[in-house]
């Protein structure tokens, strides 16, 4: 694709060293730059791209979207913003792909990838061929791939858009963050219904207030043709008054009504509802709904069982916010009649104002407490465990090895009791100050309910 197409897309302030050149490539890393790529020098939080670009450049780059010029010989587009001009030249160069492909999304603090899954399993029991952008899985043209951002970079996303349409998806169904929305990489994604959640506490070391999160909410419904909204949250219900047309609930037994589905906790019953009415608002037929549903036996680290043969339940769950902690607890509450013992902590290096709330939630619900080290990250995990613990007036018991406290809580559980192991869900990896470690709360569970190495 001629430079000129670009240049026409964002309408530069300045184009320094002009010249005719052949685009043949996006790109915002250096380390996936290949011969004839347009490098886009993204300032982040911790790196800025210009400083990258002559390795650009001597990796192939053949042009430059920059906020400011460098001192490289090729052709550089001058934009006041180098990742809102992202979406635009990806949505470009990969040929509007969600003209094409019908994407469903799934936006909310808590129940997308619930939903998204559900969603996933309706449409391929309609014949309609769909990929999946969750956290925890990917698929394109019915093969599985590695995962990554929740939701990938602008480049990234309509690159994989496309990569489904030639490998024969039709529909799409991915979660959608406040995030990505805020750093623009869903521009020019267009959605065929979208579906909210709820919105409670989380992303505020982000957003900064709830209003701001909501807002970024609130902005994804402007590209949405239809809009499925939960009108039992409080957000919601303000969503609801401010898009057009919006299908609402808030009683979920009622849309599931007839579907004869045995689910777990009034959540599920929500992401199932929304699920439902996002796919009937885009012509499934209830056949398809139906038998979509019954196919899902569980999603990966969501109130996932794990059955070792022991005399008791063990629950491993992602929940990470106050809001899904109280509803996977009183779930887990009425599971047996023993103790609910509960493993849990708090990620490093996100919104801290949610801790002292996440303990309270915990210390009010279970019978026994342990406080251990979720994804510490670059934090001190004692330091994490201390705020989470500074504001209950419960006490926990504190065991910074994670695998040191889901052995302890196994080990001590009786018949009828439930464990339930919260934070990561089906998360293959712990995040450390020194890097990534191998560590899969579900395997670490069975591995210990055998009485094998965890």
């Amino acid at each position: 694709m001629q430079l000129e197409r670009f240049i026409a897309a964002l309408g530069p302030d300045e184009v320094v060293n002009a010249a005719p050149a052949e685009v043949g490539d996006l790109a915002y890393d250096t380390r996936t730059v290949t011969p004839g790529a347009l490098f886009f020098c993204i300032r982040g939080a911790t790196a800025d791209g210009h400083a990258f670009a002559p390795t650009a450049v001597a990796a192939g780059a053949t042009a430059l979207v920059v906020e400011r010029p460098v001192d490289v010989p090729v052709p550089q587009l001058v934009v006041p913003d180098v990742r809102a001009a992202m979406p635009v030249a990806a949505t470009l160069f990969f040929d509007d792909p969600t003209c094409e492909l019908e994407v469903v999304g799934v936006t909310g603090t808590n129940g997308k990838t619930t939903t998204a899954f559900l969603l996933h399993a309706i449409l391929e029991a309609d014949k309609r061929r769909t990929g999946l952008l969750t956290k925890i899985c990917r698929l394109v043209g019915g093969q599985e791939r590695p995962t990554g951002l929740n939701t990938p970079e602008a480049i990234d996303l309509q690159r994989i858009f496309r990569t489904m349409l030639d490998a024969s998806d039709r529909s799409c169904v991915m979660e959608a963050t406040s995030i990505a929305q805020a750093k623009g990489r869903l521009e020019g994604t267009r959605f065929a219904a979208l579906v909210f959640t709820n919105l409670t506490q989380d992303h505020l070391d982000f957003h900064g207030t709830m209003e701001a999160y909501y807002a970024a909410k609130r902005a994804l419904f402007d590209q949405a043709s239809r809009a499925v909204v939960n009108v039992a949250d409080p957000y919601g219900a303000r969503l609801a008054a401010e898009v057009p047309d919006a299908i609402v609930f808030d009683d979920p037994v009622t849309v599931l009504a007839g579907l004869e589905l045995e689910l777990r906790g009034a959540f599920n019953q929500q992401n199932a509802a929304g699920a439902v009415l996002a796919a009937r608002a885009i012509g499934v037929s209830e056949d398809a709904i139906r038998s979509g549903l019954a196919s899902v036996r569980g999603v990966p680290g969501r109130f996932e069982a794990i059955d070792e043969g022991q005399p008791f339940t063990v629950i491993v769950d992602y929940a990470h916010t106050p809001d899904s902690l109280d509803n996977v607890l009183r779930t887990a509450r009425d599971l047996d009649d023993g103790k609910l013992i509960t493993v849990f902590g708090a990620g490093g290096d996100r919104d801290r104002s949610k801790r002292a709330v996440m303990g309270r939630v915990v210390a009010e619900q279970a019978d026994r407490a342990i406080l251990t080290s979720d994804n510490p990250r670059s934090e001190d995990p004692e330091a994490i465990a201390n705020e989470v613990a500074g504001g209950s007036l419960g006490s926990f018991e504190i065991e910074l090895d994670r695998r040191t406290a889901i052995a302890r809580a196994l080990a001590d559980a009786s018949p009828g009791d439930v464990v339930v192991v919260v934070g990561r869900g089906a998360e293959p990896e712990q995040e450390l100050a020194g890097g990534k470690i191998p560590f899969d709360d579900r395997d670490v569970v069975r591995a210990l309910l055998r009485g094998e190495p965890a």
